[in-house]
């Protein structure tokens, strides 16, 4: 049998870390097997569903490397092969025409409700004799077999799940609109690109018992499914694509590698013992689905940094330059106005965790640091602390040799002088110097910076004040 998988996102949302590992979950398999991935879009959803959500997924599945064979594929352009199987399962009398209203349906809800019974449809149109002249409007249900029947499916992850069909009433497989629902068209698509196997989150698994039923109307075979946990947040709350923040390509643009994502994904619901560090043949040679766990897994982004900055520190100082000469012509940075980049990268190679902090180290070398609006900056840089820079400026002028050392000498006349602390010195000067709270030591960048930059520096700094 020919391994075929899919990965069939909704574009109603930016993909997340959670669609991302169902893709990547569902590529590897297909890679290990030799077999076929394709990527489908399920946009039958024309209220929510949008050609941007459409192209973030393109562009972050390229930006990650995840491949696909065939595809992509838009359910709104197979909406006469959905409906030209419906009509042939109302004909053979496997669905049927339902024309309660809705309102019709609320209240027998609301009874339901009253009585404490389960709450699903009551099959008041299941055996209703039709006029051919009828012209009301109508959904389409599924007739579910309802007589010592259950809907059975092996999960890879959790064995059998058996669900009673008296659990279910006949749902709707075509709303009123004439847009078949989204359990319908999966089923119809899984047949049609011949999926063996299903990987997806494990919200789905209410969806497969009506999905079997369809399956098993249509007269389809039942793929192989596996539903992986789902992915919380460190508030315990279920990753959303509805969350800005979770957007894939957002990491993209905050300088993390697609090798450190794709690696920190592999390892949310899936181990392979110890091993932590995979290439990408690596993850398709190992990749299992026996090795994928049940638990939820907590996004936790200390641990994609750590990942990141792995990959980072493989990076060549060439590799590194390079990248920073491209950062520096894309963003009108005059690299000659500043020290060379093989000296800044020196000072930062190790200590950062993804491309974007790198980026902002060297926009302080090149750039003049900007005061206003910030809280911080006005809580150091006061009268106060004006003092520490006027020292400082007075003291570097006559510095004979500019050296590390020399520097730290300064600092520590600065303490003796003033009796302060280091932290409160350094912190005063980073802020007038480069305006940001976080970057490498002081003296390095002070260093590098050199003495009439800082002294330019210093003096907006004190003007500020």
């Amino acid at each position: 049998m020919k391994i075929i998988t899919r990965f069939a996102p909704s574009p109603t949302g930016y993909l997340h870390i959670g669609n991302i590992r169902t893709a990547l979950y569902s590529w590897l398999f297909a890679k290990k097997n030799k077999g076929q991935f394709i990527l489908r879009i399920e946009n039958t959803d024309f209220k929510r569903s949008k050609k941007i959500f459409i192209k973030n997924i393109i562009n972050t599945l390229k930006w990650l490397n995840i491949d696909w064979d065939k595809g992509p594929f838009l359910q709104s352009e197979r909406m006469v092969r959905y409906n030209n199987i419906i009509n042939i399962m109302l004909n053979e009398g496997k669905a049927y025409k339902c024309f309660c209203s809705k309102e019709e349906l609320e209240q027998n809800k609301q009874k339901q409700i009253l009585n404490k019974e389960k709450i699903k449809y009551n099959g008041k149109c299941r055996n209703k004799k039709l006029k051919n002249n009828i012209q009301l409007p109508y959904t389409v249900r599924l007739r579910v077999p309802k007589k010592n029947t259950c809907a059975t499916f092996i999960d890879t992850i959790r064995g059998q799940i058996i669900v009673d069909n008296n659990e279910l009433d006949d749902f709707i497989i075509r709303r009123s609109d004439g847009i078949p629902t989204y359990n319908f068209c999966v089923v119809i698509d899984d047949w049609d690109m011949k999926i063996t196997h299903v990987i997806r989150g494990e919200e789905h698994i209410n969806n497969t018992p009506k999905q079997i039923h369809i399956i098993n109307a249509i007269g389809a075979y039942i793929p192989i499914y596996t539903h992986v946990s789902i992915i919380k947040d460190k508030s315990g709350k279920k990753i959303s694509k509805r969350d800005g923040n979770f957007n894939i390509l957002k990491y993209k643009e905050n300088g993390y590698l697609p090798i450190a994502l794709l690696n920190y994904i592999l390892r949310l619901g899936w181990s392979y013992g110890n091993k932590e560090i995979f290439s990408l043949e690596e993850m398709q040679k190992l990749f299992n689905l026996k090795n994928l766990s049940k638990s939820s897994s907590i996004f936790d982004i200390n641990k994609l940094n750590w990942f990141n900055k792995y990959y980072l520190s493989k990076f060549s100082e060439n590799d590194i330059i390079d990248y920073l000469k491209k950062f520096c012509t894309k963003n009108s940075i005059n690299i000659n106005n500043g020290p060379k980049l093989k000296n800044l990268y020196q000072i930062f190679h190790k200590r950062c965790n993804t491309l974007k902090e790198i980026n902002n180290l060297c926009f302080i070398f090149y750039k003049n640091p900007n005061y206003q609006n910030n809280l911080l900056i006005r809580n150091y840089l006061n009268i106060d602390t004006k003092i520490i820079l006027e020292i400082f400026k007075k003291k570097i002028i006559h510095i004979k040799i500019w050296s590390i050392e020399s520097i730290n000498n300064i600092f520590k006349k600065i303490l003796l002088k003033l009796n302060i602390s280091y932290k409160k010195a350094a912190m005063t000067l980073r802020l007038a110097i480069t305006g940001i709270k976080n970057t490498p030591p002081i003296n390095y960048i002070i260093y590098l910076m050199g003495r009439e930059k800082i002294i330019y520096h210093i003096n907006n700094a004190i003007n500020f004040i």
